[in-house]
């Protein structure tokens, strides 16, 4: 299962059967399918519509003379409000009053299959191993025939596509027929790389779209001509796709302002070039190359353990390569494993630190780094010197190994050579998961001593660290908090991480693209 190429081609049986001949338990194939499916469903938009919304009606002002009013209202304002219920909630307002009954068919719909299902969904999404609900399947086909459209939003995450081919190919058809502009199209596997029919990118009504556990059409397969004139967001969670089919969809979406792509199946280039991206987050991604060629609206990059290219393998150490050439408005990029991480500017790989080798724009930064790893940490240093106006930085320690493979101490970041963000621009570090290591302490220092314009530090202490918080962490911080401060207003706050089982870095994707957040990395105040 360490293989990610092992899942592709291959139906339930016969991996199955190669668990069986490995001597491995069965169980192991949902239990692993299931953990994939979670990461995707995570990283899902959540519908806007709810049937489990409160409808109370115990504030309303009822009039004497018992007129429907709500009734009497212009047919626009009724069939918003039937668009904003679900799609069963809206079926049912046609037997309220004669005038309710054709409003029905002309309100842009809100479909969500988990809302079908018994209990409406609320046991959260159907795991592998549970029945595929051919009653959910066939009223999504009812619905999606009998509904004229426009479809407000249409979430189909509930059927195994793989049993319902021709079904799964006809709701495409409908979809593109009858202008859907917030698709969520997820297949549950068995198999994980059932091709997407390639009518999908007819659809020129999107401005939302998310695709799960699918292999991309080829490019040769798209109709030509075809693209998506409207589409604002775009997030790929566990797809197969050729090299080519990324730059494919961004030439084709000339609105494109978020790109997700989440755990992809197999290697690919992303080579972004694109007017109109404003946000671009990947998660557990498997890509040989990250090359910004020419983002010119490009603001916030995420990177959440970008695997080592050949390996196959996710693990929260790996190595990556990424190349900033055109994005002069980047102002957020993270998380970054700073020490392990080939930075390049200008679609050049660099020497970290050198003048021709920094991202001025970037004013929020946030970098994984191994403080129990010396040859990690020297890195550090060139690597902060390629970001001249930081003003916010975001630091995660991950757990030291036992078998630490060496120490930095203050003298080492003294004479590190200039970085100029810690003393002219940084306003703000965040220090999540501090452990008291000498080396985490020595970098805090280090800042807290150079930083002019220094106004608030915050330390966010490692739970399994100390036995005894108060104490403990006022004794391994003394060198800190007893420092010659270079900025007298800065503020230091130490705070107790909430964390147990910390496995990286703590991010909320759904923020991500949220440009109300200032800063989404700060934590403090998203919960």
């Amino acid at each position: 299962m360490d293989d990610q190429q092992l899942l592709l081609g291959i139906s339930r049986s016969d991996m199955l059967a190669r668990i069986e001949r490995c001597g491995r338990d069965p169980a192991m194939l949902d239990l692993g399918s299931n953990m994939l499916l979670h990461f995707a469903y995570e990283y899902l938009p959540d519908p806007p519509v709810s049937p489990t919304a409160p409808l109370s009606l115990a504030g309303a002002s009822w009039v004497p003379d018992g007129v429907d009013r709500i009734s009497r209202l212009p047919e626009v304002l009724l069939r918003d409000i039937i668009s904003r219920l679900p799609a069963k909630d809206a079926a049912r307002t046609a037997a309220l009053a004669s005038r309710w009954r054709p409003l029905w068919r002309s309100a842009p719909l809100a479909l969500v299959d988990s809302h079908l299902l018994p209990d409406g969904g609320a046991s959260g999404p159907l795991i592998i191993g549970a029945a595929s609900p051919r009653a959910v399947t066939a009223a999504v086909s009812s619905a999606l025939a009998a509904h004229p459209g426009p479809f407000r939003c249409v979430h189909l995450t509930c059927s195994t596509m793989d049993e319902h081919r021709g079904e799964m190919a006809r709701w495409i058809d409908i979809l593109v027929a009858k202008g859907v502009q917030d698709l969520v199209f997820v297949n549950r596997p068995w198999p994980v790389d059932l091709r997407l029919p390639a009518t999908l990118f007819s659809c020129a009504s999107l401005t939302r779209l998310y695709l799960g556990v699918w292999t991309l059409p080829g490019t040769a397969a798209v109709p030509r001509g075809a693209s998506f004139p409207n589409l604002r967001e775009l997030g790929l969670c566990m797809t197969v796709m050729e090299d080519h089919a990324l730059a494919f969809l961004l030439e084709r979406s000339p609105v494109l302002e978020f790109l997700l792509i989440m755990w992809s199946q197999t290697g690919a280039r992303l080579r972004l070039v694109s007017h109109s991206l404003r946000c671009l987050q990947l998660g557990y991604t498997h890509l040989e190359d990250i090359e910004v060629v020419d983002a010119p609206r490009l603001e916030r990059l995420f990177l959440r353990n970008v695997s080592l290219p050949g390996t196959g393998k996710f693990t929260i150490n790996s190595p990556s390569r990424i190349k900033i050439g055109g994005a002069p408005n980047l102002r957020v990029l993270g998380y970054i494993q700073a020490g392990q991480t080939e930075l390049g500017i200008s679609n050049t790989d660099i020497v970290a630190g050198s003048k021709e080798n920094i991202v001025p724009s970037v004013q929020i930064l946030a970098i994984e780094v191994q403080f129990g790893v010396r040859n990690a940490v020297k890195k550090v240093p060139g690597f902060l010197r390629c970001f001249p106006n930081l003003e916010t930085l975001h630091v995660h320690s991950p757990r030291i190994s036992e078998k630490s493979t060496g120490k930095v101490n203050l003298k080492f970041w003294q004479e590190g050579g200039p970085m100029k963000c810690v003393v002219q621009s940084m306003k703000k570090v965040f220090f999540y998961e501090f452990q008291g290591s000498r080396s985490e302490v020595a970098f805090l220092r280090f800042i807290a001593e150079r930083g002019r314009v220094l106004e608030l530090m915050v330390v966010v202490v490692a739970k399994a660290c100390f036995s005894s918080v108060d104490d403990d962490v006022n004794v391994k911080l003394k060198p800190l908090t007893g420092a010659k401060w270079n900025s007298k207003a800065c503020k230091l706050q130490i705070i107790e991480s909430p964390r147990t089982d910390v496995a990286g870095p703590l991010c909320r994707h759904k923020i991500a693209s949220d440009f109300g957040w200032a800063d989404p990395f700060d934590l403090r105040f998203s919960a």
